[in-house]
């Protein structure tokens, strides 16, 4: 599927969609105890990535936790000490970049789980390049608001 494709406003709708209920069964399955997550992600590039805002169930009204979908691993992160889209992108990208190295070297990585270790030789360059293509997203004053 090409991103032209998603210069059509119902297409990109539709791909909003799937990645919110992705995410949400990936936090049932992670056991995040949450209060909800909102119908649009607080920053997307469809139908590459999607960083969203996690209610949390504490602080009605505030935001828990941070997660990524889309063509990357769907992760969450606390937002204790992240407080917006675009750094918990940047936080992202050197967690994944960190998780990449470890792997390639048969490491357990210490703040994500992956694959298993057979697996790991084929994910490590995976991770790494979408580890970057985060960073450079995060860093790049154009692709934000």
């Amino acid at each position: 599927m090409s991103s032209d494709e998603f210069d059509n406003p119902e297409r990109e709708a539709a791909w909003v969609r799937e990645q919110r209920e992705a995410l949400l069964d990936y936090l049932v399955r992670e056991q995040v105890n949450h209060k909800g997550v909102p119908e649009r992600p607080e920053w997307l590039v469809a139908p590459y990535v999607a960083i969203w805002s996690v209610e949390s169930r504490k602080r009605p009204g505030a935001v828990g936790w941070w997660a990524i979908s889309g063509d990357v691993p769907t992760d969450y992160m606390s937002s204790s000490e992240v407080r917006d889209a675009r750094m918990a992108m940047r936080v992202f990208g050197r967690r994944w970049m960190k998780a990449s190295k470890q792997i390639a070297a048969g490491v357990e990585p210490e703040e994500i789980r992956i694959g298993t270790p057979e697996s790991w030789p084929q994910l490590a360059p995976l991770l790494a390049s979408r580890a970057k293509l985060l960073s450079d997203w995060a860093n790049e004053d154009d692709m934000w608001p």
